[in-house]
């Protein structure tokens, strides 16, 4: 999409204006049921060529700059086909989101749930500052000796790594994905926004340390939805098997940060699988 005023190819001014945050990406999760009634009304003829469009539809998607796109097929009948789409222009995931429903004829996919939200930095992240008189009271490494300037060059290498997963993440083709939406609850004797920002901080630097215990066995990707969807939060979890989904979910259920102040929609689980054996798990 060219912003407003920009002269496409074609001579023509484009009057759609790009919609692109400031950092980082739009994601949506689609999810979608499959009418196989209508599917059946298509000839064979026509079902070949749906699923070449549509697959046609995926290969373009996913040759857009900067944008991912994952597919599911959903356990349980919440849902047949899951969608996961990273774009940093809002006009584009509108359009190819549009596009996609239609992708296999018109009332064959039919929309059961959806979720907007961005990839974002956490407000809790660890600042220089922090770090430096953390290297201080835990290690004894003072300011200006040449092991503080070296474990402050480290941690400034950890930390870009750390802002560009969060805000431009390259997402695996690991076969298992969770996604479920949460926010903190605001209730009077436990609201999440009453409290300062040292103790909200503490509380998230917990609930941090227990996720890290899981790296290498799930990929973790926290996006933000407030004033986008129903809840704060949209909680995407990769991983090799549903043990690990399982062991990570249930042991954060344990942190106070989760145990008083968590709420959590419906869980929505898929298998990540290529195009081709998408279609035959899904009968198409």
């Amino acid at each position: 999409m060219k912003p407003d005023g920009e002269i496409s190819e074609n001579g023509v001014e484009n009057p759609v204006r790009a919609v692109v945050p400031e950092h980082g990406l739009h994601v949506l999760h689609l999810f979608f049921h499959v009418d196989h009634t209508q599917w059946a009304l298509m000839g064979d003829e026509e079902k070949r060529e749906m699923k070449t469009s549509f697959t046609r539809l995926v290969q373009e998607i996913r040759s857009h700059e900067k944008t991912q796109l994952m597919l599911f097929s959903m356990l349980t009948p919440k849902a047949d086909l899951g969608l996961m789409l990273l774009t940093p222009d809002l006009q584009d995931a509108n359009a190819f989101e549009k596009r996609l429903a239609r992708g296999l004829g018109d009332g064959v996919l039919n929309a059961c749930y959806s979720y907007l939200s961005l990839t974002e930095e956490s407000e809790y992240t660890t600042t220089p500052e922090q770090y430096s008189r953390t290297l201080e009271e835990t290690r004894g490494i003072k300011e200006g000796t040449p092991e503080h300037t070296a474990a402050m060059d480290e941690f400034a290498k950890h930390m870009a790594g750390y802002r560009q997963h969060r805000l431009y993440p390259v997402l695996p083709d690991w076969p298992v994905m969770c996604f479920y939406n949460m926010s903190k609850r605001r209730l009077a004797g436990d609201n999440w926004y009453s409290l300062d920002f040292e103790a909200r901080r503490k509380l998230m630097a917990g609930h941090a340390a227990t996720g890290r215990k899981y790296k290498g066995r799930i990929l973790q990707l926290i996006t933000g939805s407030t004033g986008l969807d129903e809840a704060e939060w949209g909680v995407t979890l990769l991983a090799h098997n549903t043990t690990a989904i399982k062991e990570i979910v249930y042991e954060m259920r344990f942190d106070e940060v989760s145990a008083r102040f968590g709420e959590f929609g419906d869980f929505y689980i898929g298998l990540q699988l290529p195009l081709n054996h998408l279609f035959q798990r899904l009968g198409l």
